[in-house]
C-alpha cells in the first residue's frame, strides 16, 4: 500500500514539550456502560468527573484519564504539527475483516501495552481509569459496578452502573476495521491485539456516539461536542503514528481542519 510520510517539525516538538512541562489538563466495546446524565450521582463527584480529562498532548501513552479539549492557539498548533506527521494512504478492501483478528475482546492477555497481564480486563481498566467514585463488584480488586465518568464526546458526566452497561461503551478512536484496512491485514496477530488493547486508543464514550461512529475515519465522523474534536483528531494521531498506520488524504484534511487548519 502506497504511503506518504512526512516527519515533525523541531517547532512541533518543542511545543508539545512546552505544554507538557506547563500542564494544560481540562475536562474519559462494544461492552461498556452509563445511568443517564447525573442520575444519582452526588454533586462531589460528578465534579470530581467533570475533570478527570487530560490533554492528548500530556498523554502520550494513554494512561492519564479522559480527554480533555484542546482550546488554546498554542495547543491547536501543537496538535496541527502533530498531525502533520501522520501519513496518507488509499484504504485497502475490508475483505477478510474479523473482530477475532484483534484477539478476544478485551483480553488481559497482551504484551506490549499498559494494563497487560494485571491480572484485569481491559474494559475494567479503561473504566477504572476513567471513572470517579469507582465501586468494584464485591470480592473483585477488578471488576467496576459503578462510578461516575465524564463523557468527552458529549460532555455529559453520568453516573454508570454494570445494570445500564451500554450505556458507556469503549470506543476503538482508530476503529479496528479501519486499521484492517489501512495494514494492520498484513500484521501478525499479536501486533493487532496490541492495538485492540491499547490504552491509547481507547476512551469510554456514550453508547450512542459509538454505534453512531462504526467504523469511521474523522472525514465521515466526529463526536458530538465541537470543543473536543481537536483533542479527539489529536488522539487519533497518536495511535495512527505510534502503529505507522496511514489515514487517508480525507481523513487527514479534517484532522487538521479540527485543530484549525
Amino acid at each position: 500500500m502506497p504511503a506518504r510520510r512526512t516527519t515533525l517539525s523541531a517547532a512541533a516538538v518543542f511545543l508539545i514539550s512546552t505544554l507538557a512541562l506547563g500542564g494544560c489538563s481540562g475536562a474519559g466495546t462494544p461492552d461498556g456502560a452509563a445511568a443517564s446524565p447525573g442520575a444519582g450521582a452526588g454533586a462531589g463527584a460528578a465534579a470530581d468527573a467533570a475533570d478527570r480529562g487530560t490533554s492528548p498532548l500530556e498523554n502520550p501513552d494513554g494512561t492519564k484519564p479522559g480527554l480533555a479539549p484542546l482550546t488554546s492557539p498554542e495547543e491547536q498548533q501543537a496538535g496541527r504539527e502533530l498531525i502533520a506527521g501522520v501519513a496518507t494512504a488509499t484504504a485497502g478492501p475490508k475483505d477478510g475483516y474479523d473482530r477475532d483478528a484483534f484477539g478476544p475482546a478485551w483480553t488481559d492477555n497482551v504484551d506490549g501495552v499498559p494494563g497487560g497481564h494485571n491480572n484485569c480486563d481491559t474494559r475494567n481498566d479503561l473504566l477504572a481509569r476513567d471513572g470517579a467514585a469507582v465501586e468494584r463488584k464485591g470480592g473483585s480488586a477488578c471488576v467496576v459496578s459503578s462510578m461516575t465518568i465524564h463523557d468527552p464526546y458529549t460532555g455529559r458526566t453520568v453516573r454508570w452502573s454494570k445494570q445500564q452497561a451500554s450505556k458507556i461503551q469503549i470506543d476503538h478512536v482508530m476503529p479496528l476495521s479501519y486499521d484492517w484496512q489501512m495494514g494492520a491485514a498484513g500484521w501478525d496477530k499479536s501486533k493487532r491485539v496490541r492495538i485492540a488493547n491499547d490504552p491509547l486508543n481507547l476512551i469510554p464514550a456514550d453508547g450512542s456516539q459509538n454505534a453512531a461512529k462504526g467504523d469511521s475515519g474523522p472525514s465521515a465522523w466526529l463526536p458530538a461536542d465541537p470543543k473536543i474534536r481537536c483533542a479527539y483528531v489529536v488522539r487519533f494521531a497518536q495511535v495512527s503514528l505510534k502503529y505507522q498506520l496511514p489515514v487517508t488524504a480525507a481523513d487527514k484534511k479534517a484532522m487538521l481542519q479540527q485543530c484549525g487548519g
